[in-house]
């Protein structure tokens, strides 16, 4: 749970095009950690240019490390320090995203999640993605093939307690034996399991999504694409209303008319952006490690000695601004890719993905270009580059990248 912010107090934004479901508007109102109603008129008041734009925090829902970090060091205070440098980029809550790997390395970044406290200012953990090890060897991309097993409910249970209950979402190739008892099971414990690392066809995912597997892992990476005779896991996961999916909108690991496509087919209440983000996010060019194995990151594109990718550098941000370049989206459709549709699908869409009063103040402010102007999560103000909320806040200056 959340920890207390350091900046519980009453406070409002004005001047800006403010999305809101109910339309826009030009205020937003902050009573502590959650958005209210209409403010009182002495409210501290930060004005913002007419020209910008305010939007709900983003949710990345599939994300390893940042910053020289990553989940599986199963260090509290590096998963700290992820936390605390994402809303840098925007993003106010996360699933932090275990991969393939010795069953005490998984257990160990569990049990290290299990004892996270979110702090003041910084991204909201929400739970776990556990990314294998239940994948096909023949899809592993860059997870360690040596430590790939077949699905397993002992094994996951054991996962589950000792993440204190957590896992929010399970990828796992279900075509691999045990693949169909695990959905079930996951089903059952109100768990997401998500098709991803994953030769299947489309006819079997369409069966895995019927009976629970009703999400995709980074879409058309790690599985069959599309092909007219022989349509693999992405045709099922674009074409079933049952089914959402990830996608990574860096026009690396999915070109950009590809994302338009998916778009296109999906809609944005199906699609939800993610980075899959590695520690080398923030860092730049240079050698890095992923699960053991060397990473080299140059001109922002992540690859192991074999040229494979290695999750991505891709910041939120940009993938937010990737989406509306490539498939000509709405806002309100970008907002529902980058936040609402996460939220729906992690069962938060009771507080997350909106500005709504009640809801969490989780807000990004942009400016006309789309840049970040101001991060706020959860009433607190997480990074200000331009030290604009000091007027109201003096010394509450936050900047993750500086």
């Amino acid at each position: 749970m959340p920890a207390a912010s350091d900046q519980a107090t009453r406070w409002q934004l004005r001047g800006a095009t403010i999305y809101t479901p109910d339309g826009e508007t030009d205020t937003l109102a902050i009573d502590g950690t959650q958005i209210a109603g209409e403010p009182d008129d002495d409210w501290p008041t930060l004005e913002l240019p007419a020209d910008w734009r305010v939007i709900p925090g983003f949710i990345d829902a599939h994300i390893h490390g940042a910053m020289g970090d990553d989940v599986m060091d199963a260090d509290p205070a590096g998963l700290a320090r992820i936390a605390a440098y994402l809303p840098a980029e925007g993003t106010t809550s996360f699933l932090a995203t275990t991969m393939t790997g010795a069953p005490a390395a998984i257990e160990a970044a569990l049990r290290n999640t299990a004892g996270h406290e979110c702090a003041p200012g910084a991204a909201e953990m929400l739970g776990v993605h556990l990314e294998g090890p239940f994948v096909n060897p023949a899809k592993a991309g860059a997870q360690p093939a040596q430590h790939i097993a077949d699905p397993d409910i002992a094994a996951f249970d054991a996962w589950q307690a000792a993440s204190g209950d957590q896992i929010r979402v399970v990828t796992l190739a279900p075509e691999q034996p045990g693949g169909d008892v695990l959905i079930a099971h996951l089903a059952e414990h109100g768990v997401r399991a998500s098709i991803g690392h994953s030769a299947c066809s489309a006819a079997q995912a369409e069966a895995a999504i019927a009976a629970g597997a009703n999400r995709g892992t980074h879409l058309f990476n790690a599985m069959d694409g599309l092909h007219h005779r022989t349509p693999g896991a992405a045709a099922a996961l674009l074409t079933s209303p049952a089914a959402r999916s990830e996608i990574i909108a860096d026009g690396l690991h999915v070109t950009p008319a590809m994302v338009k496509l998916a778009h296109r087919a999906a809609g944005a209440d199906r699609l939800m952006a993610i980075t899959d983000a590695m520690r080398a996010k923030g860092l730049g060019d240079g050698e890095y490690e992923l699960g053991g194995q060397p990473v080299t990151v140059k001109d922002s594109e992540a690859r192991l000695a074999d040229g494979t990718l290695a999750g991505s550098v891709l910041t939120f941000d940009t993938a937010f601004r990737n989406l509306r370049a490539f498939t000509d989206c709405t806002m309100r459709e970008a907002i529902a890719m980058t936040s609402g549709t996460a939220a729906a699908d992690l069962g938060v869409a009771d507080r997350k993905g909106q500005l709504a009063p009640g809801f969490d103040a989780d807000i990004l402010v942009l400016d006309g270009t789309g840049q970040i102007r101001l991060t706020i999560a959860r009433g607190a103000v997480a990074y200000d580059p331009d030290d604009r909320a000091s007027a109201i806040f003096p010394g509450r200056r936050r900047d993750a990248r500086r």
